[in-house]
């Protein structure tokens, strides 16, 4: 559904599939007079179904002229569905409403009416491009500094330096972790999303020091992967990346995600980041992830005046 009103590039299939052998996939399809009408990206563990864990967010994915009380029949013949099919819960991760080309929060009203529980409420820090601020002080020296030091940025396919010789040794040195997808993947999707999915690369005397892998949406610029070698706060090499993408990068774009600040379920709050984010301009915005049961279905109902 390119034209959906709730989705991004993200949910279509020629991106999901890069892990099909990671999930068991329970998308559903649902057809109204024989036109794709709705639909749910979602995987299953046991008896639960998820949408999506792979990922960044899911959510009920209506087409662009879907009407409410259409949309809400839709919610319904979904859950009874996966009841039939001995799913007892369903778990939504709600796409944060920037991403959506339209207003889209029937979902919201529907799992308001099927008892839904709250299961987690992430803190996103997120750039308004129609009410920008400008960076701090800090940050502008830290452009300031990039330049100095002779540091050159290109938007290029390099993605293999980046990832081979700062993202992965980062992530791992930092946390232990390695990026969600492998260098060969993101290459992958790359040549698949060109338009979507973009390399900035900051080169110090031809090397690699420092950049972003980035994600455009319909709506939003969003750099999936960001990170600097150990010397990027004394040659500012981030704060160059991070004004480029997003001062250059925007063009038709309304918002920019710095993605999720919050920790522990939502419990938490990464002081730093958030402090680093705000001086960037960033303001919050929340996103929500619920768990169902499906046999809600045969409750609800929404009375008409």
């Amino acid at each position: 559904m390119k034209e959906a009103k709730n989705a991004t590039f993200l949910f279509q299939r020629g991106f999901m599939d890069y892990h099909n052998d990671r999930f068991e996939d329970f998308s559903i399809m649902i057809y109204k007079d024989d036109q794709l009408y709705a639909l749910l990206p979602a995987n299953s563990v046991e008896d639960k179904v998820i949408s999506h864990q792979g990922l960044t967010y899911g959510s009920f994915v209506l087409q662009d002229k879907s009407k409410f009380f259409y949309a809400f029949e839709a919610f319904k013949a979904m859950l009874a569905f996966y009841e039939l099919e001995g799913i007892k819960q369903l778990e939504i991760k709600v796409i944060p409403t920037f991403y959506n080309s339209m207003p889209a929060d029937e979902l919201d009203y529907f799992l308001y009416k099927a008892n839904a529980q709250l299961l987690k409420k992430d803190v996103l820090m997120v750039i308004d491009y129609a009410h920008k601020l400008r960076f701090q002080k800090n940050r502008r020296e830290g452009i300031n500094k990039a330049l100095r030091s002779g540091l050159k940025l290109k938007v290029d396919t390099n993605f293999s330096e980046f990832w081979n010789s700062v993202l992965i040794p980062n992530l791992d040195k930092k946390h232990g972790v390695k990026p969600v997808h492998s260098l060969e993947e993101i290459e992958l999707l790359a040549t698949r999303f060109p338009d979507n999915i973009k390399q900035v690369n900051i080169y110090k005397d031809g090397k690699v020091v420092a950049g972003s892998t980035v994600f455009l949406t319909k709506t939003t610029v969003h750099p999936q992967y960001v990170s600097g070698n150990a010397d990027k706060n004394a040659y500012g090499s981030l704060d160059l990346a991070y004004d480029f993408i997003i001062n250059e990068m925007c063009d038709d774009k309304r918002y920019f995600d710095f993605n999720i600040s919050s920790e522990d379920n939502g419990n938490k709050i990464n002081e730093g980041l958030i402090f680093w984010k705000e001086s960037c301009g960033a303001r919050s915005y929340t996103a929500n992830t619920y768990l169902l049961e499906t046999s809600s279905h045969k409750i609800l109902d929404i009375p008409k005046t």
